[in-house]
């Protein structure tokens, strides 16, 4: 009998493949064997050549090694899938996992902040992130230096879920691979990197998202204008989760972030019970069912005159995809079909907020 995971994951490790085309892909054609077979065909219709699909060997040589570091896989159409997760458009198709799951099914809240955090706020950090764990909340961050480290420790003995940008079976920063190690066996330990994968800074971002999207709301205890913090909380936003922030001087370039945030509508959080307020309107329970399989609308195919029409209207801006559908005039099926193929030939870029443009 095949294992159900190698086409899922030969699909997924396949060149020109992001977790959205992942999804269009199985949704379109029922698995994924059957959009493995297509992608030819699509990338064709795009202009150009067949992505490169991952080979089986690497792949079988990726399930034993997470099976021997004692982690899963767990994808996105599985009934354990995280709900708040998988309700992201770029909900990752795969996750790597060691530790206990069940921390994500209670109300999550993730904390995130400067690596250079001041003193006070980490101290601060630890501080909330115990008194939300002793209420039966997990914490969500990223084990990177300052707020991430502290409120990982102040809620290690309740439960917390350490998310990051590298392979399972790496430690970064190295200073807090007892710490990982720690999260892995009395938490959860979340990666989407195959094990091995160095923490390049391009894979950050992608581990924001998945921090912002486990969480009902994101707390920023100390962050500057231009950060991942913030980037993290942006995420946040769009995804309709609550954004809280802590206070700080406004002499201290590391409370700027936070200050703008709550200038901007953020909840400002002082305490505890401040963050429980905010995120007790949200009803989990109001989130929909994961998608047990894989379903989407009736697939569209796109003639060489709509593939024309969107191809003209992309350029190295991004633009939503919104946008094309309004301009283009077509069907929002013809439209997603046409940047598909576009993404599958290596002519397309997906952007953060459903934004796309020429690669």
């Amino acid at each position: 009998m095949k294992d159900p995971r190698e086409a899922r994951l030969r699909l997924l490790r396949s060149a020109n493949i992001g977790p959205v085309t992942y999804r269009q892909l199985t949704a379109r054609y029922g698995n994924a064997e059957a959009a493995l077979e297509a992608l030819p065909m699509l990338a064709a219709r795009g202009g150009g050549r067949a992505p490169a699909i991952a080979d089986i060997g690497v792949v079988r040589r990726e399930i034993a090694r997470v099976e021997k570091l004692g982690a899963r896989h767990l994808f996105l159409d599985d009934p354990d899938y995280p709900l708040l997760l998988a309700e992201l458009e770029s909900a990752p198709p795969a996750l790597i996992l060691r530790g206990r799951l069940e921390l994500t099914r209670r109300t999550c809240v993730a904390m995130v902040g400067a690596r250079n955090a001041s003193a006070a706020a980490c101290r601060f950090a630890r501080q909330l992130a115990l008194g939300l764990a002793e209420r039966d909340v997990t914490v969500v961050s990223g084990l990177a230096r300052g707020v991430d480290t502290a409120s990982h420790v102040g809620s290690l003995a309740g439960g917390t879920v350490g998310v990051i940008a590298s392979g399972i079976d790496i430690a970064f920063p190295p200073e807090n691979a007892d710490l990982q190690e720690r999260v892995a066996r009395e938490g959860l330990l979340v990666a989407e990197q195959p094990p091995g994968t160095e923490p390049l800074a391009r894979f950050f971002p992608s581990r924001n998202r998945i921090i912002a999207g486990l969480a009902m709301g994101t707390v920023v205890v100390e962050a500057a204008p231009r950060s991942g913090s913030l980037i993290t909380a942006r995420i946040a936003a769009e995804a309709g989760r609550e954004v809280m922030a802590v206070p700080g001087s406004p002499l201290d370039p590391r409370a700027q972030g936070c200050n703008l945030l709550i200038r901007e509508g953020a909840t400002l959080v002082q305490s505890v019970d401040d963050i429980l307020e905010a995120i007790r309107p949200i009803d989990p329970r109001a989130v929909r069912s994961p998608v047990h399989r894989f379903e989407g609308p009736p697939p569209e195919d796109a003639t060489d005159a709509d593939r024309r029409a969107v191809a003209a209207l992309l350029g190295p801006v991004p633009v939503a995809v919104d946008e094309l559908i309004r301009q283009s005039g077509l069907a929002p099926a013809v439209v997603q079909t046409a940047l598909l193929e576009l993404e599958l030939a290596g002519r397309l870029e997906r952007h953060a907020g459903g934004r796309v443009s020429l690669a």
